[in-house]
């Protein structure tokens, strides 16, 4: 009885999203999870690379790893024969929960690929002889960011946290409440 309870505790805690409040945001290497662009990004054999090229995470019932909803992720793209390849370079995340937030940001070293496992991304859209004349990347596509090694990132100091906290707890003193005192209008004889 208490090894099945024991395992149902496991299995939950695996398909959670490997977020904790006021803790580590932490991910293994290898670790796979999936993502989408923000805008439509095309590459052709003239400009076959692009910078800062937003990504967002998708939630997914199927997936193993996850996440916090509110992400942002920055990757370079390069047209490499019939595919896109994809390396993310940065990570920053809002995780909240209630009216409690963190704020998770730092490098991040994956690679994109298919949710088959194939390498890169298939974008192509014409196909030329010697690979991909032109590739487009769209918000419908989802793929996968698998990391290059273990993610772990601290929460990073969030000021408008600490303002919130302080309103919460104001008792009708200082700067934090959001209450104006009473003073005399200087306008009034």
């Amino acid at each position: 009885m208490i090894k099945r309870y024991l395992t149902s505790l496991l299995l939950v805690g695996l398909t959670l999203p490997m977020t904790a409040m006021s803790d580590t945001l932490r991910l293994p290497e290898d670790a796979a999870f999936e993502v989408r662009v923000i805008d439509d990004a095309l590459l052709t054999q003239e400009t076959p690379t692009l910078s800062d090229l937003l990504l967002q995470p998708v939630t997914s019932e199927h997936a193993r790893y996850q996440l916090p909803s509110h992400c942002l992720i920055t990757a370079d793209a390069r047209l490499e024969g019939e595919r896109v390849r994809i390396s993310a370079k940065t990570l920053t995340c809002i995780d909240t929960q209630g009216a409690d937030s963190e704020i998770f940001s730092g490098e991040l070293s994956a690679a994109g690929m298919e949710s088959d496992g194939s390498y890169a991304v298939d974008a192509c859209i014409d196909k030329v002889d010697d690979g991909c004349e032109r590739a487009e990347l769209r918000p419908s596509h989802v793929f996968q960011l698998r990391l290059g090694r273990e993610l772990a990132l601290e929460p990073k100091d969030n000021p408008a946290a600490r303002i919130n906290e302080q309103r919460r707890q104001a008792q009708g003193e200082g700067v934090a409440n959001p209450i104006p005192g009473e003073r005399p209008d200087p306008d009034a004889d």
